[in-house]
């Protein structure tokens, strides 16, 4: 199991040396800390808990401020533990190299609030025909049968929208920028910017075993208008 925390960038596209398009979204995952060790014999499993982000001292409570001094290193905003995590000491780094291009990842969030919705945004309901004989429009529709005389438990019904944790599964890990921190990840991730993602190791899914090739555009040579009227003409 391979795991770390980082926060969302946003989103942007790249192409591949074929000139395939790719939507891509851009994860700064500086550097976590190391803050807990669990294991098999003292507490059942095995997990890393890491710690991500600078926190002020002031704001932090006495267990996590044990933990941070077992730990030698600083007060952490954000702590995250992943099962079956092993291979790492206690206050060790762990950095965006443990991922490489081509392995598929699991991206866990909040999602966006949208606030009160409808039966047809959010749960995605037909509507009725719009014209102006019709007495239905964008209902919530039948609401069961009429022998229960009740509207049954698992109705969909409007209400808030989003602000909920999203996982999606099996995005591909687009390109590795070390030196930078940042991770590019093929697809889509749940929450606004700036957003705390959870970055794991898909369960379904192992490695692509031909990673994208992305188009290096520092390669890439362009001829200026009066050079190719220069070529023309001699020709």
């Amino acid at each position: 199991m391979k795991g770390i925390l980082g926060r969302k960038i946003g989103m942007s596209q790249l192409f591949t040396e074929e000139g395939i398009l790719i939507p891509v979204t851009f994860i700064e995952a500086t550097p976590n800390i190391v803050v807990q060790v669990k294991n098999k014999e003292k507490d059942g499993y095995n997990a890393l808990k890491l710690g991500f982000e600078e926190k002020r001292k002031e704001l932090v409570n006495k267990p996590d401020a044990g933990q941070f001094k077992k730990s030698k290193t600083t007060s952490k905003r954000f702590m995250k533990e992943f099962k079956n995590m092993t291979g790492y000491e206690l206050g060790a780094k762990v950095d965006v190299s443990i991922f490489e291009a081509g392995d598929f990842i699991d991206a866990a969030a909040i999602s966006k609030g949208k606030g009160f919705a409808g039966s047809i945004k959010r749960h995605n309901y037909s509507r009725g025909p719009m014209a102006h004989g019709s007495g239905y429009h964008r209902g919530v529709g039948s609401m069961g049968p009429i022998a229960p005389n009740r509207i049954m438990k698992s109705k969909l019904m409007p209400g808030h929208m989003g602000n909920v944790r999203k996982t999606i599964q099996n995005l591909e890990v687009v390109h590795v920028d070390i030196k930078n921190n940042i991770l590019i990840i093929k697809g889509a991730v749940p929450g606004p910017k700036k957003q705390l993602i959870e970055i794991k190791n898909a369960v379904k899914k192992t490695k692509n075993p031909i990673p994208k090739k992305i188009l290096n555009f520092s390669k890439v040579t362009v001829e200026s208008p009066s050079e190719n009227a220069e070529q023309n003409a001699s020709n």
